[in-house]
């Protein structure tokens, strides 16, 4: 099949699959002895502390050791850390198959965001089972992902397969908060021979809905926001506290935000978002559903628009968001402040600019005597095209599991290493295997936990899915 991009209505009539919301119960699942693996090197991984303080050597080593055991050669199990950062290490991993072509490269970070364990109900590096789940931290963000990978390739070698053409597989550092040394970054800085690839998937976005007993839709993830942060600062001469004059940074900078908070950046979409609202009023219906098709049109219904904002879900898949997020002020209790500064967080629609939002952003404070100044700067995540060959091979496995569920295409509000391979050209798709109550928001939180059921069913998920792309193209 060929990577031609297939616009929304290709993608609707492509994914012409049940709207209907289709019942739970588990479907095919590895064989006991694959199940079982799963859950031994699940176990290791989730008691590996890979918070940033202790990074993610020991977990990628101990990867490593599994996948030389089995026998595959050494070099083709690399263990790659920066001079400056030994503990950041990452895994690459490749299968060689019959044709030596450019591969499909499988990514899942092995680093963790860090947990307290006063603020759990149970040890956060320990894997514990409980009530049909399994609990720790990266249960679901994202060992689980590795786990899956790394079973899927012991079983691959046991089975003596050979893909039709090369895959490749990294197990990478620092993608959570905190890093010093983001693994896909250093890898493309200094091994791009090693890691470059014809397409990424990552195991660290998409993945199965469910509504209650209900599997909602299947996620395919094609495009995430940019993030970036901006900082403001007034001064002013200051002076003693009983003589207040007009020039108050505090009130500069506060009256400056309160323009902000007031402004909605103008609407934005893109293929991915318009091919998402017209299947989701499909699957949701409701008193939205002739909204979220109007926004689906070209052009796009502004009033619907402004509408369906309302909703801060909505709100954040429409446009541009920046927020206020620190402020301060003042230098003591008895004195006119003579600075006042804030971060303004932004998360920009994957076709907006940085450019852009700053002149938006000095347009809306409408002060000279506020000064706006980039603080982090973003990485380009360019959207990922909707293309037949994508669409066709993760609809062919995931339907072939849970037959009847709808493909529902997805931008990430937050990110992951994804942008850092969509900002280096190559198209990357969030595939993850794994279903959740699309409510819950447990990942970074107090216990953090996964389905047992919906474990099991990534492996063979997992299993499907490398095959299928190991298939020509």
């Amino acid at each position: 099949m060929k990577y031609s991009a297939l616009g929304l209505a290709g993608f609707c009539s492509f994914v012409g699959l049940s709207v209907n919301a289709v019942p739970v119960p588990a479907q095919y699942q590895p064989p006991s002895a694959d199940i079982a693996l799963g859950h031994e090197i699940f176990k290791e991984l989730i008691e590996i502390d890979t918070t940033h303080a202790h990074g993610s050597s020991n977990a990628a080593k101990a990867i490593q050791r599994r996948l030389l055991q089995a026998g595959f050669k050494a070099e083709d199990v690399l263990f790659l850390a920066p001079a400056d950062h030994p503990d950041k290490g990452n895994l690459l991993v490749r299968l060689r198959g019959k044709a030596k072509t450019k591969p499909a490269l499988f990514i899942a970070h092995l680093d963790v965001v860090d947990a307290k364990r006063e603020d759990w109900s149970v040890d956060p590096f320990k894997l514990t089972e409980q009530d049909g789940y399994f609990y720790g931290r990266g249960t679901i963000d994202v060992k689980d992902g590795v786990a899956a990978l790394v079973e899927t390739l012991l079983r691959l070698k046991r089975e003596a397969y050979v893909p039709e053409q090369d895959l490749l597989f990294a197990f990478t550092a620092d993608e959570e908060a905190g890093g010093t040394s983001n693994g896909p970054a250093w890898l493309l800085a200094n091994h791009r021979d090693l890691i470059d690839a014809r397409i990424v998937l990552n195991f660290d976005d998409g993945g199965g809905d469910l509504t209650g007993d209900q599997r909602r839709d299947f996620e395919i993830g094609t495009s995430e926001k940019i993030y970036a942060t901006f900082r403001i600062e007034a001064t002013a001469p200051g002076g003693h506290g009983s003589l207040p004059g007009p020039d108050n940074p505090i009130y500069r900078i506060g009256d400056g935000l309160a323009r902000l908070e007031a402004y909605k950046f103008p609407l934005m979409m893109t293929e991915t978002t318009r091919a998402s609202f017209a299947k989701r009023a499909q699957l949701e219906g409701g008193p939205d559903k002739d909204d979220m098709l109007a926004v689906a049109a070209v052009p796009p219904d502004l009033a619907a628009a402004d509408r369906l904002s309302k909703d801060v879900v909505n709100n954040a898949e429409l446009r541009t968001i920046c927020v206020a997020t620190l402020i301060s002020g003042g230098h003591a209790e008895n004195a006119l402040p003579q600075r006042a500064s804030a971060i303004i967080q932004c998360r920009l629609m994957p076709n907006d600019s940085i450019g852009n939002v700053q002149k938006q952003l000095v347009a809306v404070l409408n002060d000279p005597k506020i000064s706006l100044t980039v603080d982090v700067a973003p990485i380009v995540s360019p959207e990922s095209p909707l293309t037949a060959g994508v669409v066709g091979k993760v609809t062919a496995v995931y339907s072939s599991l849970w037959p009847g569920v709808p493909l529902l295409p997805t931008m990430a509000w937050g990110f992951s290493d994804a942008r850092q391979f969509r900002n280096a050209g190559i198209p990357t798709y969030g595939v993850s295997g794994v279903w959740e109550d699309w409510t819950e928001n447990r990942a970074h939180g107090r216990d953090e936990r996964v389905s047992i059921t919906a474990f099991n069913e990534s492996l063979e998920y997992s299993y499907r899915l490398v095959k299928e792309f190991g298939k020509p193209d």
